[in-house]
């Protein structure tokens, strides 16, 4: 699909402030056949009114806006979104994988009720989703839990961290998420939100193209960030899931989205979906950079930035699935804070493959010190 983000501005009406004081000024002198000289006291009520007149021009052109996808925001984005179907993803309560453990061999089925309650602190709880059966003779089974809290405050809990039953049960002896906890998310932000509603015509079809699977995939958590898609094989459909942030998902989120995508409404019924993390290439940062003698004076200032550029280099790496590194960016952001030149050990130039994110490993910056120009 086009990137409406490329169109040109829309200004629907002209504000710039001297044509409309101009254009006051010419009025009013048409209109009373007066000439109002520099100091005429009346000029005042005149600039007054030019100014009145620029503030409702801004406000047309701010409604005006408010009915075009690139710019909307808020209550007035959601209204875009009905147009086509497509609703904000509200907040989402994290989830992880418990396993109960019972004391003994029982020649009974054990039930865990759904509901029972897990907690690492006392402070964030976790609640099955549904009944858990512990068939006779076995020791223990595993059981998808929620936060009782929705946003990101469930998320992150790595395994064997949350081991304290609330909820007393007879003849459990302990309790552990083998799984990180992953998945929630705070309501969906509006750049996410307002992406969403460009893709969504590609979801209309039912032939699963690449832009079905990916505009699903991201719909399945608002943590989702950027989703990849391939047939290796007739039938065969990998999706490969990047999260927020660059960060990796692990076995709840991929649960989450392949939850999704086999639901019989989404996924065409002769496609075998898989759904993984990209594979991981790491890459190093060492570069020393130089800055020119007129500049000595700020120099803290521009070591300051710099730091700052290859953060965001980084950060822009590893936000999209398939993004080469590129070291010719990195060069760019560097001399655009403030470098005479920059010299680069590493990374090197590397082309990745559609499943591939790029992750830094070592990050070393090195000031080289003051040049001549």
């Amino acid at each position: 699909m086009n990137n409406f983000k490329n169109l040109a501005e829309v200004v629907f009406v002209d504000a710039d402030t001297a044509k409309v004081e101009a254009a006051v000024f010419a009025t009013c002198e048409k209109i009373t056949g007066r000439t109002l000289a520099k100091g005429d006291p009346f000029r005042l009520v005149l600039l007054t009114m030019s100014a009145v007149i620029v503030l409702l021009l801004n406000f047309i052109n701010h409604t005006g806006k408010q009915n075009l996808l690139r710019y909307a925001n808020g209550i007035n984005l959601d209204h875009l979104g009905a147009l086509l179907g497509v609703s904000r993803i509200p907040a989402s309560p994290a989830s992880v994988t418990m396993q109960i453990n019972l004391s003994a061999n029982l020649q009974t089925n054990t039930s865990i009720p759904a509901g029972t309650r897990f907690t690492s602190d006392g402070k964030i709880f976790f609640a099955l989703e549904e009944t858990l059966v512990i068939p006779a003779g076995t020791l223990s089974a595993t059981g998808i839990a929620t936060c009782t809290d929705v946003g990101i405050i469930g998320n992150d809990y790595m395994p064997g961290q949350i081991k304290t039953l609330v909820d007393p049960v007879p003849y459990v002896s302990s309790v552990e998420n083998i799984t990180k906890s992953e998945g929630g998310a705070d309501i969906e932000d509006d750049e996410s939100f307002r992406e969403a509603i460009h893709i969504a015509p590609e979801s209309f079809s039912v032939a699963g193209p690449i832009g079905a699977y990916e505009y699903f995939a991201k719909r399945a958590s608002a943590v989702v960030s950027d989703v990849a898609v391939s047939s290796p094989s007739p039938g065969e459909v990998d999706v490969r899931v990047l999260l927020e942030n660059g960060v990796i998902p692990g076995e709840e989120m991929l649960r989450i989205v392949l939850e999704t995508l086999n639901d019989k409404k989404v996924r065409p019924l002769t496609d075998h979906v898989t759904v993984s993390a990209p594979d991981v290439i790491n890459y190093d940062v060492n570069i020393t950079f130089y800055i020119d003698e007129e500049s000595r004076a700020h120099e803290s200032i521009i070591r300051s930035n710099i730091d700052a550029a290859v953060a965001s280099f980084v950060s822009w790496e590893k936000e999209k699935i398939g993004r080469d590194i590129n070291p010719s960016e990195l060069i760019r952001r560097i001399v655009v804070a403030g470098a005479k030149r920059v010299e680069v050990v590493s990374p090197v130039y590397s082309k990745l493959t559609p499943s591939q994110v790029a992750i830094e490993n070592n990050v070393q910056i090195n000031y080289g010190g003051v040049e001549n120009a």
